[in-house]
């Protein structure tokens, strides 16, 4: 053991610990969350502290043998997995994220210590506050830490979402022409193609992607260098000219300096509109969960208009039963996402004057849901939308026997007479062609065009999935 202290007065620390006593005491503190700081958050953390040590260097307010020290101990760990022994403080912590910022703080300096022969908390030579915290607060650092952390969480979620996309495209042409019946509240409507139920899911995700990049941009401000509720106390011009450019270069990421540095919202308004952007892709992709799980039903019983992809037994007690377990755990983790957007909202509407204490919760809540949702996507793209197959006969089947071709009859009979013949239809189980044979209202070319499905489903395919607009053709004069 080794004793530290500080303004509360005196702790035992482990002696084969990196950090110190602001860290013992948190975890003394927070026992809240089995799960610890997210490695990108202190990965973060560690390049600010990188950077600002050089950036205190070269204004000539830190000594260049510590700053070398502390860079040396920073290059240490980034170049190896973070590791949760040093940073084992609950991902859920008050204090605004202090006890991270502490955490990082002592790590760096214990091991910048060791690595010069002196022991662990031999503060007076490399101080957690005064050295690596220098020009710092937790009111810059942590939401700063928080954005970069984000913006590298982003980038497999939005590569996972463009695959998903691309996915349902070649299903989208895969299906063109297979053609089925389209519904409006469970209800038979007009005819459609399968490729078109396809098509009408990758559009919003088409742009769920834009609007996610466009929130994700506002991450790229920084107010480093704002210190202490942004007034930029204890720090020099030169480290807030210098920071984030330095930092840019260590992160290889294109961050820019924020104008107002006096804000007191810590952006927390970029995180609300990040979270509300991932909460329309959870709704997204719920939809589609939904429509896949009841497009699949059956498979005597239901729908079984697709088949999806057989990936275990369903259940312990009835034989043979397969269940759609990919669109249900995609329908879950978006139900969980609802949860985080609802935290992250109360979380930043609560902060109060200078500093949202809160910010701890609406870290975790986005870095757990980005993780989760891309794991969704990633599940759903794999194990269900590739291997989703059509059942062409029981489509067949529907078109046949559907009154929807009363809505073509219309233009021509008008609609009163046009759903009579439907309502007989239905009576009598014939179908409808035959219905409207008898009536002799219709001329055998105006009847083959009323049951040629091809011309019924206008909205042909195209490379863009759009609507085919074809104008009328002009008689001769």
């Amino acid at each position: 053991m080794r004793i530290e202290s500080d303004s509360l007065g005196q702790l035992n620390i482990p002696q084969s610990t990196y950090y110190g006593i602001h860290t013992q005491r948190a975890l003394n503190n927070f026992p809240i969350s089995k799960a610890s700081t997210h490695p990108e958050l202190i990965r973060a953390f560690i390049e600010i502290k990188q950077a600002a040590a050089q950036t205190n260097a070269t204004s000539g307010n830190l000594n260049r043998s510590v700053a070398k020290h502390i860079v040396s101990a920073t290059k240490i760990l980034l170049n190896q997995p973070i590791d949760t022994t040093m940073f084992p403080i609950s991902d859920i912590q008050g204090g605004a994220g202090t006890s991270t910022n502490m955490n990082v703080n002592e790590v760096i300096a214990n091991l910048a210590l060791e690595k010069v022969g002196r022991q662990r908390g031999d503060y007076q030579f490399i101080h957690p506050n005064d050295h690596v915290n220098m020009g710092q607060s937790t009111n810059d650092t942590y939401p700063s830490a928080g954005k970069i952390a984000l913006i590298r969480l982003l980038a497999p979620l939005l590569n996972e979402l463009t695959q998903l996309i691309d996915a349902l495209g070649n299903k989208a042409d895969e299906f063109s022409t297979t053609y089925k019946m389209g519904r409006t509240q469970l209800q038979d409507a007009v005819p459609m193609t399968l490729g078109n139920s396809f098509h009408a899911w990758l559009k919003p995700l088409l742009r769920d992607n834009l609007r996610i990049q466009s929130a994700r941009d506002s991450l790229y401000y920084l107010n480093m260098g704002g210190s202490a509720i942004g007034s930029g106390i204890n720090v020099s011009y030169h480290y807030q000219v210098h920071i984030v450019p330095n930092l840019a270069g260590i992160t290889k990421l294109p961050l820019k300096q924020a104008h107002d540095l006096f804000d007191a919202t810590q952006n927390l308004d970029s995180f609300v509109a990040l979270s509300g952007t991932l909460k329309t892709l959870a709704v997204n992709l719920s939809k589609i969960a939904n429509d896949l799980r009841l497009l699949s039903s059956g498979p005597r019983s239901g729908l079984l208009e697709i088949n999806l992809p057989a990936k275990q037994a369903g259940s312990s007690i009835m034989p043979g039963k397969v269940n759609p377990v990919i669109p249900e755990v995609v329908n879950q983790v978006a139900f969980e996402y609802f949860g985080f957007d609802a935290t992250v909202t109360a979380a930043a509407e609560a902060g109060q004057l200078e500093l949202n204490a809160f910010e701890p919760i609406v870290f975790k809540s986005l870095f757990t849901g980005i993780e989760h949702l891309t794991a969704a996507m990633a599940t759903l793209r794999i194990n269900a939308i590739d291997g989703i197959t059509s059942n062409k006969n029981r489509l067949a089947q529907d078109i046949d026997l559907s009154v929807s071709f009363a809505t073509a009859m219309a233009p021509i009979v008008g609609y009163q007479l046009a759903a009579k013949m439907a309502k007989e239809s239905l009576r009598t189980g014939k179908s409808l062609r035959q219905i409207a044979e008898k009536k002799n209202c219709f001329t055998p070319e105006e009847l083959a065009h009323i049951f040629k499905v091809e011309d019924i489903v206008i909205n042909a395919r195209t490379p863009e999935h759009g609507l085919v607009l074809h104008a009328p053709e002009q008689k001769n004069s």
